[in-house]
């Protein structure tokens, strides 16, 4: 049964996230703060991380960056109430895979988790299959139909991105946080650029596409 450990110190939340995820088909592992969820993971595996940012003794971000050290592939999902630029782009930077501002819809929680784990399943195999399109994740590089499409590193990230969440819309201020991040020449305009390239460059996939979600941002949706 899959593991997730839920570091949490409003204890009604705690539960309450607790609860459903076991509901689920998931095994929670309910701790009051960063401290408790460090001694809990000495003791036991987990596969998966959601936390809370604000915390007492050591924060989200502190929690995060301490986990980071010892386990690159660990998904972590945040939950906050923080919503600014700032705290996302920490968190992104530190290495979190996804976050949820409070208060959460539970139904949108499993959604997340769902698709953190999946993408945690690919990055093992570290290649991910969309009919004739394959991407490989250790060499950075997209194949259609066995041959080599020319991507550079970020619209490869990007893609993979998008791909590993199907269906999934990502805002553009979310791909710019996470793929561009600091750099303070980018813009919601940089991103639609290379979403321009990355289509062109796919133009020929039969199996995959990127769609303009009106007023939000992109997603990839499999044909």
């Amino acid at each position: 049964m899959i593991k997730i450990l839920v570091a949490e110190d409003d204890e009604k939340l705690n539960y309450i996230v607790c609860t459903f995820l076991n509901d689920n088909g998931y095994l929670a592992i309910s701790c009051k703060d960063a401290i408790e969820a460090f001694d809990r993971m000495e003791e036991e595996t987990v596969d998966m991380i959601i936390t809370d940012v604000m915390m007492p003794e050591m924060d989200g971000f502190e929690f995060s960056a301490a986990v980071r050290k010892h386990d690159k592939k660990i998904p972590i999902l945040f939950l906050t109430a923080r919503d600014d630029i700032a705290s996302k782009q920490k968190g992104y930077h530190i290495g979190i895979d996804d976050y949820l501002v409070k208060p959460i819809e539970m139904e949108e929680l499993i959604l997340h988790v769902s698709a953190l784990l999946r993408r945690a399943s690919i990055a093992n195999e570290k290649k991910l299959v969309a009919g004739s399109l394959v991407l490989n994740e250790e060499e950075t590089t997209a194949y259609l139909d066995g041959k080599e499409i020319p991507l550079t590193v970020r619209e490869f990230n990007i893609l993979f991105k998008l791909l590993s969440y199907p269906k999934r819309t990502f805002t553009r201020t979310q791909l710019m946080d996470e793929f561009w991040g600091f750099d303070s020449e980018s813009n919601p305009r940089t991103v639609d650029v290379s979403i321009t390239k990355l289509r062109d460059k796919l133009a020929d996939c039969k199996d995959a596409e990127i769609i303009t979600v009106r007023g939000l941002g992109y997603k990839a949706v499999l044909k």
